[in-house]
């Protein structure tokens, strides 16, 4: 049996720990390696190598570090087939998934080759009399990423580039449940000239997190999964001083008015709703029809879903594949259970579908629900999986109060072809992220990610420019050259 192990220094190092959790492969059900569980044993050699590593990193010029994540960008663009491969054997979406997820991290990588130009401070001349003050952004030190299972690589993207390009060392612990694609991706990195060290695995469970949360050496730490682990991250890192940016859970709704593009909503939405199996932070899982576009809508749905391939990742037909494990596909089928228990329409049912020589694989067909009230569970809770609820509305007002008074304001998106409906949405819906004709308003790297209300924990979304600040701590320098004639101590405020 295959055993995973940790990163650290450079290379693959065996634990001290003796206990490993089975991977498996989500289209057969079947354990096709292990993974290291650190123990406390585990975690201080991490942390020790990262620090040393650090207090060397600190010091290379961002040019120089700059250069190094180029050399990196160039290698994970040679990988990218063999990196999308280990995804889906471990995930189970498909390859073109896979390898679609894999250059939206690129992207990241890409725009951290040019952080240099974003490290530069301000400078002020003369602020008071013959005094000058400028900013600088520094490192922190050692951070941290804790990463969920759908995006193995792009959501750990997402985080150490802009890290470690600022100049910190960064500690990835990746989720336990495919934790094969972070391995080759430090080795790429070590490939392309990274100072061993300054980029480390820690593969484990709660107990390798809790490690990190808990470290007064860690600086910083970055998360997506969950809303209740990313609140608990979130008040146990700040309890300890740390910096956090705990990106949390999802219900993202997608409007379609009754002049939209009604072809354009439906493709829209199929991708959104059951692309990846619907493990997708920003899924499309309410649709808000309104006024009398509903029915047109339901039914041009169901129609495309019914036809929908659902396959293993080695089928290059398939269109989704399996959920992550058999837990989580039970707890899918719980949830459609509830909805009809609640009164909602099942109108396509995904709990018995069979793969022929897959029979002990995770899936979980295209599931469709009309006439969902918000009152109901499924419309509530954040299913994360392929389950779509239909909520329908008299009109753009109504639409608009459905989206404000969800808990969750992660993203959300509006088919519409009047650009005052549009703007009106954009400027006033309570969403980080807003999507007009586009169905996953997932921002470049150049922008920043993140949500609002219980979608993110911290005052920073990560990448772009609020990844820069959020991996740097701001200085500022006030300074003067006094002449040699001094005019004694000065007991008052300073003024120009």
């Amino acid at each position: 049996m295959k055993k995973i192990e940790n990163y650290i220094d450079g290379k693959i190092t065996a634990g001290n720990s003796s206990e490993y959790l089975n991977v498996e492969d989500p289209s057969t059900g079947e354990t096709t390696s292990q993974v290291l569980l650190s123990d406390k044993t585990d975690f201080e050699s991490v942390v020790n190598n990262s620090a040393k590593a650090y207090h060397e990193w600190s010091q290379v010029t961002p040019l120089k570090r700059s250069r190094i994540i180029s050399k990196y960008k160039d290698l994970i663009e040679k990988n990218i087939d063999h990196l999308a491969k280990i995804i889906s054997s471990e995930h189970g979406k498909t390859l073109e998934d896979a390898k679609g997820s894999v250059i939206r991290g690129l992207e990241v990588v890409e725009f951290a080759c040019g952080i240099p130009h974003l490290l530069k401070g301000e400078f002020s001349q003369n602020v008071g009399t013959e005094i000058d003050s400028w900013s600088t952004r520094q490192p922190l030190g050692i951070t941290a990423g804790i990463t969920p299972f759908n995006f193995p690589a792009m959501v750990p993207m997402w985080m150490y580039p802009i890290s470690i390009a600022c100049g910190n060392s960064f500690i990835l612990k990746p989720s336990e449940k495919d934790p094969s694609c972070s391995i080759k991706l430090a080795e790429l990195f070590s490939e392309a000239g990274l100072p061993n060290g300054v980029f480390n695995i820690l593969n484990g469970n709660k107990n390798a997190v809790d490690l990190l949360l808990d470290d007064p050496r860690i600086q910083s730490v970055s998360f997506v999964g969950s809303t209740p682990v990313a609140k608990y991250i979130y008040e146990r890192s700040a309890q300890k001083g740390k910096r956090v940016q705990a990106l949390g859970g999802a219900k993202n709704h997608l409007i379609v008015m009754p002049d939209a593009n009604l072809d354009q909503a439906v493709d829209g939405i199929m991708g959104a709703a059951y692309g990846s199996a619907g493990e997708r932070c920003m899924a499309v899982s309410v649709a808000v029809a309104v006024g009398e576009i509903a029915d047109k809508l339901v039914e041009n749905i169901s129609n495309k879903a019914e036809s929908l391939v659902v396959a293993p990742w080695t089928d290059q037909t398939s269109q989704m594949g399996p959920v992550i494990s058999k837990e989580h596909k039970e707890k899918i089928n719980n949830y459609i259970t509830t909805g009809v228990d609640e009164g909602a329409n099942l109108i396509l049912d995904g709990r018995n579908i069979k793969i022929q020589g897959y029979e002990n694989g995770y899936f979980v067909g295209p599931t469709l629900f009309d006439n969902v009230s918000k009152e109901m569970k499924i419309y509530k809770e954040e299913i994360f999986g392929p389950v779509l609820s239909v909520v329908r509305v008299k009109n753009y007002d109504e639409a608009l109060k459905l989206v404000n008074e969800h808990a969750f304001g992660n993203g959300t998106s509006i088919y519409t072809s009047d650009g005052e409906v549009s703007r009106h949405f954009t400027t006033n819906c309570n969403i980080g992220m807003v999507g007009v004709n586009v169905p996953i308003p997932v921002p470049m790297a150049f922008h920043s990610f993140g949500g609002w209300k219980q979608s993110l924990f911290g005052d920073h979304a990560m990448h772009g420019v609020e990844g820069v600040r959020f991996y740097t701590k701001l200085k500022t320098v006030t300074s003067r050259w006094p002449k040699s004639i001094q005019k004694g101590p000065e007991f008052k405020m300073p003024t120009n």
